[in-house]
């Protein structure tokens, strides 16, 4: 018997200066049975990061065609490509060829530093490509915060953010830093 996604909602208030967006979001969160809360939250960020109307979640790791994460216009061109972690070169190539941009999120642990001594040189030919990561320590304070029913404010000033996370009874402020790579 196959295991089912957990869902997870999460009620975001985005006050984002810098991009002037201004939004709430009621995300509904299939977090699949091989993803850990860090990484689903890592899902969340990338989310928050590049919020706009039309981005949205896809299956993610229940198919392999799509990214983790998509922005596409009404003509269904694919105009943002987020993936997680460390894609592999085919992925990679797919996500640029596909869409006007493509970003990667990942933790900067000892696995993506090795990712990325690797894959850099060729990383920096494409010009469609954003690569970000956040520390690792930040993956367990956002794991922790993860509850079934979340409300979270977020509030972007100056390249800073500031993440609110409101969940069962508890409310938990984290500085999230993210640092481009590429």
């Amino acid at each position: 018997m196959a295991l089912k996604a957990t869902i997870f909602k999460a009620d975001i208030s985005i006050t984002d200066m810098d991009r002037n967006y201004y939004n709430e979001h009621n995300l509904t969160v299939a977090r699949h049975p091989s993803e850990n809360d860090a990484r689903m939250m890592l899902r969340i960020v990338a989310f928050i990061v590049n919020a706009h109307e039309q981005l949205q979640f896809t299956k993610g790791l229940s198919d392999d065609e799509v990214p983790d994460i998509w922005q596409k216009d009404f003509s269904d061109v694919i105009e943002l490509w987020i993936e997680l972690g460390q894609p592999s070169e085919q992925r990679i190539k797919k996500g640029c060829n596909q869409s006007q941009q493509m970003m990667i999120y990942a933790y900067a642990d000892n696995s993506f530093d090795a990712w990325w001594k690797k894959e850099q040189n060729s990383l920096r030919t494409r010009k469609n490509l954003s690569v970000f990561t956040l520390p690792e320590s930040l993956s367990t304070s956002l794991a922790n915060a993860v509850d079934r029913s979340m409300q979270m404010q977020v509030t972007v000033q100056d390249g800073q953010i500031w993440l609110t996370i409101e969940s069962a009874g508890k409310s938990e402020c984290i500085e999230v830093e993210i640092e481009k790579h590429l």
